[in-house]
């Protein structure tokens, strides 16, 4: 009886030791779990870093504005009457070769984007970076537009200058703008000019945002997959806060 006793003490002891390390094993397990604004930045910077690469890769292509309706550069407004006179007078093909060669133009600027957002997105505060995080769809192209809208358009302006002169733009727009005041003499009308350099930059840059907001808001919808590539962001913590935060 005395050794049963003893051996039922025993086994009790041992079970309440059990129940006490599991206990403190959830503990942590759940202290580990609560991460650190700096974790949280973090994980927003590289989410950020994904969206950016993925947005100006797509501008920075082949045909990237040309062939995509969302940011294509139009015939200049301020010029659209050039554009109707042109076809009536049967030039549809310069028409089209200049409208092709803006978009070029704003191609060959994009390249100047990324390494601008990797630094504004670097310089994140933890106060702008938490703002960001519950800013709700767009907040974080926002704050980049806020950011380095002035830097793309001194960077990009050079840019696409360049490139206008490579392809030789002027080639297709000096005939236009000719023609179309030549006829102007006769109407009264006002000559146009526009600055090719100062259109293609602004346009160029909007096309660029608004990729970016779309990647930003896949982010937001699914942060999970988004999250999934983050380089040197392994912590499963970020990513359950992310899951939790930006889907709110």
């Amino acid at each position: 009886m005395i050794s049963k006793l003893i051996f039922i003490g025993i086994s009790t002891c041992l079970i309440g030791f059990n129940s006490t390390q599991i206990n403190i094993t959830q503990s942590i397990h759940q202290k580990s779990v609560i991460p650190s604004k700096e974790d949280v930045i973090n994980g927003l910077k590289g989410a950020l870093n994904i969206g950016i690469e993925n947005a100006t890769k797509q501008c920075a292509v082949k045909d990237g504005f040309w062939k995509n309706n969302l940011i294509k550069l139009p015939f200049p407004q301020d010029a659209i009457e050039v554009k109707k006179t042109a076809e009536k007078l049967m030039l549809q093909n310069q028409v089209e070769k200049f409208e092709n060669t803006l978009n070029q133009a704003a191609e060959e600027a994009s390249k100047e984007a990324l390494p601008i957002f990797i630094d504004a997105i670097k310089n994140i505060s933890i106060n702008d970076g938490l703002s960001i995080l519950n800013g709700g769809d767009g907040a974080a192209t926002k704050f980049l537009q806020n950011n380095t809208s002035n830097q793309l358009t001194n960077s990009f302006k050079p840019k696409v200058q360049k490139a206008i002169d490579q392809v030789q733009l002027t080639k297709y727009w000096k005939p236009l703008i000719t023609n179309y005041n030549k006829k102007n003499l006769f109407t009264g009308g006002k000559e146009i000019n526009p600055d090719l350099t100062a259109y293609v930059t602004e346009k160029a840059i909007i096309g660029i945002f608004k990729l970016i907001e779309i990647e930003e808001n896949k982010i937001r919808k699914d942060p999970n997959k988004a999250l999934t590539n983050v380089k040197n962001t392994s912590n499963q913590i970020v990513k359950d806060v992310f899951s939790s935060v930006l889907k709110k």
